[in-house]
Parts: C-alpha cells; sequence; structure tokens
C-alpha cells in the first residue's frame, strides 16, 4: 500500500508507492483512483504532462491556473531530481503565503499532490530530468498564471542556484504574488 504523508501544508500530500524488486527491475503503481482517494486525493484528473530539463538549475513556475480552470496536480520524477514547492496562494487561508518544498526523485518514485488553490513550482537538482504529471484541468492559456519564483513575500529557500539562462521568458517576467489576482479564496 503507498505511503500518504500530510505536508506541513495539510492539503499537499507526499505519496511513496510501493515498488516490488526483482532482478530484472521494478514495478509500481504510480497511480490508482480507488487507493489514491482513500489516501486523500479525490481529483479527476483529465491530462497528463511530460517535460525534460536538461541543466541542473532549471527553474519551472510559480505557475498555477485561476477558477474556473483550476488545476490540482499529482507530480513526480521519472529521471533525475527535482526540488518540488507547493505554496498557499488562497486569500483568507490560515496558511497563506506558506509553501512546502519535497525533494522528488526517480530512484525514491515519490510524488506530490498539489491541490487547487496552490501554486507550483520545481527546480531541477540534475541533469536531464524528466518530470511527470496529472492535472485536473485542461491547460487554459486565459486562465494561466505565473508568480516569481524569488518572491520575498513567499521566501521559498531554494536548495540549489537557480540558473537565470534556463528561465523560460514567462517564469523570467513573472509578477510577485502581491501584483497577481489568484481567483482563489479560502
Amino acid at each position: 500500500m503507498p505511503r500518504f504523508t500530510r505536508l506541513a501544508l495539510p492539503e499537499v500530500i507526499e505519496v511513496v508507492p510501493d515498488r516490488f524488486a526483482d532482478p530484472r527491475g521494478f514495478f509500481s503503481e504510480v497511480y490508482n483512483r480507488a487507493v489514491w482517494r482513500e489516501g486523500g486525493i479525490d481529483a479527476d484528473f483529465v491530462q497528463d504532462n511530460h517535460s525534460l530539463s536538461r541543466q541542473p538549475g532549471t527553474l519551472r513556475g510559480l505557475h498555477f491556473q485561476t477558477p474556473p480552470m483550476a488545476q490540482a496536480k499529482l507530480v513526480r520524477v521519472s529521471r533525475g531530481r527535482a526540488f518540488d514547492v507547493a505554496v498557499d496562494i488562497r486569500a483568507g487561508s490560515p496558511s497563506y503565503l506558506g509553501w512546502v518544498g519535497v525533494e522528488l526523485s526517480a530512484e525514491r518514485g515519490n510524488q506530490l499532490f498539489i491541490p487547487e488553490g496552490f501554486a507550483h513550482g520545481f527546480l531541477t537538482l540534475e541533469p536531464d530530468t524528466e518530470f511527470l504529471y496529472k492535472v485536473s484541468a485542461a491547460w487554459s492559456r486565459p486562465h494561466d498564471r505565473s508568480i516569481r519564483y524569488d518572491d520575498a513575500a513567499i521566501g521559498i529557500r531554494w536548495p540549489a542556484p537557480v540558473d537565470p539562462d534556463a528561465l523560460s521568458p514567462k517564469d523570467r517576467d513573472a509578477p510577485a504574488l502581491a501584483a497577481t489576482d489568484t481567483g482563489f479564496v479560502y
């Protein structure tokens, strides 16, 4: 049975699926709707995404979509390692501006569930890191938003330097949270 651990922001859940190893390698069930629902993850995932970041220090985020196209995400690394972050952006929440970070790795096979109302981002820690994630709403350009990864009001402590040359224009030019209408109210 996978382990489901609620983090310091209890809506954010780390999942460590079982792995069954033998001399050939391993088998792991990385998602089972009924089991994940019992573990506290009750999202209707509609799209899977896959990204590759060639350089360590590549930062993607902090991203979210506004309602009615808000996304819950179930994220994992299939190759390499990344520091994955969720930020509470729900105005009025007791944990507003709070963040949690977890190292995700292909070796460990752990995942992170990020519910609606949280911004998401990650920093790659190894070359050629591949990131897979399920989302509960399809991508929507009019609802797509970004927040600065180094917003002082949030204060994320990234565990390694961010490569400024590896930032997308969207992430490099993202506004601070205070200048962003998230659409989320607790």
